[in-house]
């Protein structure tokens, strides 16, 4: 197997530049997470759905972050 160890080379820098690529997503991550607390507060209803906005601006963000196309 001798083109593995730079296959896994690749592998392990990509994993590695994850956290940079994904913090610039802050604010999606946040308003999304502020969406889902509200509505697991005392008297909210936490619904499928309920938080699709925020959630799909977060999953475009994670996307365009790490280059994949959906």
């Amino acid at each position: 197997m001798s083109g593995n160890g730079a296959v896994w080379g690749r592998v392990r820098g990509r994993l590695r530049a994850f956290p940079e690529r994904l913090a610039a997503c802050g604010a999606e991550a946040a308003a999304y997470g502020r969406c889902v607390q509200a509505s697991t507060t005392p008297g909210g209803r936490l619904t499928k759905d309920l938080c699709a906005q925020e959630f799909e601006a977060l999953r475009s963000c994670f996307a365009a972050a790490v280059g994949i196309r959906f």
